[in-house]
């Protein structure tokens, strides 16, 4: 077996005010292997986005390791980790952080442009990455003229930019309806199949569900998981997603 893309070893994150020790993750091990779809799942305040932040090289882990394809992130500089979020790490956030002064085209060409990709290209690869998430049309608009879904759709397609090996999302539903939401989890699902390795912090279920494998938090510790891949039909997806515990 190839070794996993990304993993954690006795992972903790201490957060302390006043002092005030605040575990928000506590001793976790995973691995998440090239190509898997994984969510982590759990009620607010489980600490699966303080997680997701160690795995994005966003933070630093108060002891215990991060690996990333091999690298341990606490030997890195910030400047390499800047360049590895930059170019290896693409994230999806669920207020969708794009800059308001830009058009939908200039934020896609932004991530290119600081991942070091020429200009010729990135204007090739960003015209591409809109038609793929279907907003070619609207390259030319502000965020402010989009829906949500739309702005999220030029979200996902500007973490896709440097072709990262790692897609990260944080509760990429959570400001959508529900068929905005059912869209974009069908475009990570075929994003999934494509090759790409997504992680997704989740606390809906239905998002849940097209993962590989869901991942169940509570208290900053990893109380159990449940594989749906292969999962003949969705009643069966549900049943193992209750008997993990969501």
């Amino acid at each position: 077996m190839n070794p996993p893309i990304i993993e954690t070893k006795d992972v903790w994150k201490i957060y302390g005010s006043n002092g005030v020790a605040v575990e928000a993750v506590r001793g976790i091990d995973l691995a998440v292997q090239a190509g898997e779809f994984c969510a982590l799942v759990g009620p607010s305040g489980s600490g699966k986005s303080s997680l997701l932040h160690l795995l994005g090289a966003m933070d630093t882990p108060s002891r215990g390791e991060v690996i990333f394809a091999g690298r341990l992130l606490a030997q890195l500089s910030d400047a390499q980790r800047t360049d590895l979020r930059a170019r290896e790490i693409g994230f999806i956030f669920q207020t969708f952080n794009l800059l308001p002064m830009l058009t939908v085209w200039e934020n896609v060409e932004i991530a290119l442009r600081l991942g070091g990709v020429p200009l010729a290209e990135r204007k090739q690869r960003a015209s591409a990455l809109l038609a793929q998430v279907g907003l070619q049309e609207r390259a030319r608009h502000l965020p402010s003229s989009l829906s949500g879904g739309e702005r999220q759709r030029v979200a996902i397609a500007r973490a896709l930019a440097n072709r990262p090996r790692l897609l990260l999302a944080d509760e990429p539903t959570g400001n959508l309806d529900s068929q905005n939401g059912t869209d974009i989890m069908k475009m990570l699902r075929v994003i999934a199949e494509g090759g790409q390795t997504v992680v997704m912090v989740t606390h809906d279920f239905r998002a849940a569900s097209y993962a590989d494998r869901v991942i169940l938090l509570r208290d900053g510790r990893l109380r159990g998981e449940t594989h749906l891949e292969g999962a003949p039909d969705m009643q069966q997806t549900v049943e193992r997603l209750f008997q993990l515990g969501l």
